[in-house]
């Protein structure tokens, strides 16, 4: 079975639990395969955490979730040392980041300090404590939710934060027959109870693997860069995409080209993935905020006058 047909049956069977929502979980199976990180923003009740209950459940593999809240320390992520009387040494007792899928839930509702333990996590794949370095699971995915509604005792992510974040998304509203259907079937029980495991996380990890195959030609390099570089030069912004964000746009292009079933990356994946991968990256100057103008709008904006190479493999 190839990396396309491993990724396809993944979505399928996600696609049971989350209705109505083909684009939003082909971006985090996107996200996940380019080895990234999410950020979901969204009202209460849209299916954030199923989405990231069913992953997990569809690949079969360890899943954490931690609510976020003001009293959280980094310590309940990472973990801490427990001094051991009887054996008079310390041992550290890790905390639920040592595990492959982890749903930070309302992750603005915690303090920078506790936001920023999760950095050299999503990052580097590791986390220090005590002067060892401990390595995480190599799928280790981070899905974290936040309400922009709700204001109240919350602290915003800061940029460094947003930037290790691949892929900022939103899952809306479904539409009405969606959300018949999502009544009917949780008449009972919620369908993500019987939902079963139809991959392993061996052979998404070998998918994973297969990114670096996906060729990238010189114009989409080429292109990549205009898009970025334009960020930076935009009078209404205050700071453009960053190297990473380029970095992140390659990647999941790449991730998507796999999910399409091409060996080579083309203009159409680079633009499809615009706005998740850019939009919580730059940051609107405070004229532009007073204008009403949105970082989709500047994003539209710069690819309209960056001209489309054309196709090749």
């Amino acid at each position: 079975m190839s990396a396309t047909e491993i990724v396809a049956n993944l979505m399928t069977n996600i696609k049971k639990v989350v209705v109505g929502k083909d684009d939003q979980v082909r971006d985090a199976i996107c996200c996940w395969l380019a080895g990234g990180h999410l950020l979901i923003e969204d009202v209460p009740g849209t299916g954030k955490t199923i989405l990231a209950r069913a992953i997990a459940k569809s690949v079969n593999c360890p899943f954490s979730r931690v609510q976020f809240t003001p009293d959280l320390l980094p310590s309940d992520i990472i973990g801490a040392s427990v001094y051991r009387q009887n054996e008079g040494v310390f041992e550290f007792i890790k905390g639920p980041v040592f595990t492959s899928v982890l749903l930070a839930d309302e992750i603005n509702r915690a303090t920078p300090r506790t936001q920023s333990a999760l950095l050299e996590a999503m990052s580097e794949r590791q986390v220090s404590a005590d002067g060892r370095t401990y390595d995480l699971d190599p799928l280790f995915f981070t899905i974290a939710t936040q309400n922009p509604i709700d204001q109240l005792g919350t602290f915003a992510l800061p940029e460094a934060q947003l930037d290790r974040f691949t892929m900022k998304i939103s899952m809306g509203y479904p539409e009405r027959a969606e959300e018949i259907e999502i009544l009917k079937n949780q008449n009972r029980q919620h369908p993500i109870v019987a939902l079963q495991a139809v991959e392993s996380a061996e052979r998404f990890k070998w998918a994973q693997d297969r990114l670096p195959d996906v060729r990238v030609s010189a114009e989409i390099y080429d292109y990549v860069m205009t898009l970025v570089e334009r960020t930076r030069a935009m009078k209404e912004l205050r700071v453009g995409a960053s190297p990473r964000a380029a970095i992140a746009l390659v990647r999941t292009a790449q991730a998507l080209a796999l999910i399409d079933g091409l060996d080579y990356v083309t203009p159409q994946h680079v633009f499809a993935l615009i706005k998740p991968v850019l939009g919580h990256r730059i940051i609107l100057n405070a004229e532009s905020k007073m204008a009403g103008v949105t970082t989709a709008d500047i994003l539209e904006q710069v690819t309209r006058v960056t001209a489309v190479p054309m196709r090749k493999k």
